[in-house]
């Protein structure tokens, strides 16, 4: 069943102010932030149709709608590639490739990348079997963390990601996983963004953004689209 052109717009809305917000979104939210030229009562009543196909839901403490999986793919699926950020860009292609150790690099880079994507870095080293890890912290400043068990639910999904990194079916150049549709355990709300690479040395491997479903995916995947470019036209010390 497809959707409106007038669905398609409230639903793209409400997953961008739910990342924005880690809250349920309200249609008077809506109506007041999109400034849509439909009024409160509309937006409900597509919101409900919305919840029915299940794209959204409704949290049984809130009058407000989250996405579902559906919903966040849905939403995925929908970006163009046109988003742009000038920051992000300019750390990216401005890092210092010259280096004098090489695992040294892999950790300074994964930093910089987790301090933009306030998300955890991965890096996996095919041929060496070795993973680096950086963004601890800032992972777990998110409100999606404030429950323990949320955040044993992540670290659980981190280890079985290295223990079962060849799962991951890898057809696309930068491919997203969303909450039950990793390919590992404890994965129901977090998200993945992964793609192959090729670092230093032209050693082969992963670079993967992980955090929870409330992501900024179209951020995330022009980071990881920017990184793929710099590493692609290396030029090392």
């Amino acid at each position: 069943m497809s959707i409106s052109e007038r669905q398609d717009r409230i639903l793209k809305a409400l997953v961008k102010s739910y990342i924005d917000l880690a809250e349920p979104v309200s249609s008077e939210h809506l109506k007041k932030k999109c400034r849509f030229d439909f009024s409160p009562a509309t937006i409900r009543s597509e919101m409900q149709e919305l919840t029915d196909m299940g794209f959204i839901e409704q949290p049984h403490t809130s009058a407000g709608r989250v996405p579902t999986d559906k919903g966040y793919r849905f939403f995925v699926d929908s970006l163009e590639g046109d988003y742009q950020n000038k920051k992000i860009n300019e750390r990216v292609f401005s890092f210092n490739l010259v280096v004098d150790e090489y695992l040294s690099f892999l950790h300074e880079y994964n930093r910089l990348l987790a301090s933009l994507s306030s998300n955890l870095i991965i890096t996996y080293l095919t041929q060496d079997r070795l993973f680096i890890k950086e963004g601890w912290s800032e992972i777990f400043e998110a409100p999606d963390f404030y429950e323990t068990k949320r955040v044993r639910d992540f670290t659980s999904m981190v280890d079985d990601f290295e223990n079962n990194i060849d799962d991951f079916d890898l057809e696309l150049s930068i491919n997203t996983y969303i909450g039950r549709e990793v390919p590992i355990t404890k994965s129901d709300d977090f998200s993945i963004i992964i793609s192959r690479c090729s670092f230093m040395k032209d050693d082969d491997g992963l670079i993967a953004i992980l955090g929870p479903k409330r992501m900024a995916y179209d951020k995330n995947i022009f980071l990881i689209r920017s990184v793929i470019e710099r590493l692609n036209n290396k030029n090392y010390g």
